[in-house]
């Protein structure tokens, strides 16, 4: 943890960038790469109230800890991983292969604060990949304490009656499906104490934007995420959620039309979050801060009421 202390200010990050530029319109291929986003997100710093960005401090909360993220190549993923890191954590991340550069990318930032990290690249819309990545996983860290399951796909359609069937089924396999079965097969690795994180979104809550099958998703994950943990909780592992509003990742810059990304920016602080910001709220949820909580969201959205 002392290595990790000294090299945190060597963690590349922004200064700060004009909103303007956050909300540019920009767009790739999916699944997209960080490194062609233009600013890159931020996964170490958070905003300071002069509008700059000042580096995460870490305080110990994760030390000695195993911690499975999926999608953790970039974005929030990646910020998670970094995070993690930051406060003790030995991680590994899964990903698709077509995003390596980004995954690489992440375990050099991980590796340049002292930080350990395992890569593991695989398609968790196929069942059999996630019994797999959670055996090399634990494996690889000698257990598992923490498992994030954050690993989404989403590709904008305008109404029901354009969206294939093929989409909604890909969608469900890679978004709740695969958040069932990882957690299914980590659950024996784990022990009083342990957790797991299920990323959801904001629009499960508002039910708003053309991605129906995105949302449909992110509403079964809460649902999950709550009937997990009643069946857990007395075993000492707690299961929580954390529901983001609009983000600067590269899930953003792959899968949204140009109207759509043009009005990323309305929350009520008139901004996207940054990864970084995103984060901090996985620390809470796997540390022992949030040692009284299990089945709740969190909800880090850029002041969006949603009640739920």
């Amino acid at each position: 943890m002392e290595t990790i202390k000294n090299k945190v200010q060597s963690v590349a990050g922004h200064g700060a960038e004009s909103e303007s530029q956050f909300t540019q319109v920009q767009q790739q291929e999916h699944p997209g790469l960080e490194k062609h986003m233009d600013p890159k997100p931020t996964k170490a710093h958070l905003p300071t109230e002069d509008a700059g960005y000042a580096i995460y401090k870490p305080a110990g909360k994760l030390a000695g800890k195993k911690a499975l993220i999926t999608g953790g190549d970039s974005g929030i993923g990646g910020a998670v991983a970094i995070l993690f890191a930051m406060e003790g954590a030995h991680v590994a991340i899964s990903y698709l292969p077509e995003e390596e550069e980004d995954a690489q990318h992440t375990k050099a930032q991980v590796e340049e604060i002292g930080g350990s990290i395992w890569l593991f690249p695989t398609d968790l819309s196929h069942r059999n990949n996630c019994k797999a990545l959670i055996a090399r996983a634990a494996a690889a860290l000698g257990g598992l304490n923490v498992l994030v399951n954050n690993a989404a796909y989403q590709m904008s359609t305008n109404s029901i009656a354009d969206l294939e069937e093929d989409q909604w089924i890909h969608t469900f396999n890679t978004n709740i499906h695969a958040y069932f079965l990882l957690a299914k097969y980590a659950l024996p690795h784990m022990q009083s104490g342990d957790s797991i994180i299920n990323t959801t979104s904001v629009t499960a809550y508002a039910g708003s934007g053309p991605d129906l099958d995105y949302i449909s998703t992110k509403g079964a994950i809460a649902a999950f995420t709550r009937a997990l943990s009643t069946e857990v909780v007395k075993r000492g592992i707690r299961v929580n959620g954390v529901a983001p509003g609009p983000v600067w990742t590269p899930l953003v810059v792959s899968t949204m039309k140009k109207e759509e990304l043009s009005q990323l920016s309305s929350t009520p602080m008139g901004r996207l979050g940054q990864p970084s910001e995103i984060a901090t709220c996985y620390v809470f949820l796997a540390s022992q801060d949030s040692s009284f909580m299990s089945g709740q969201v969190l909800h880090p959205n850029g002041g969006t009421i949603v009640n739920g």
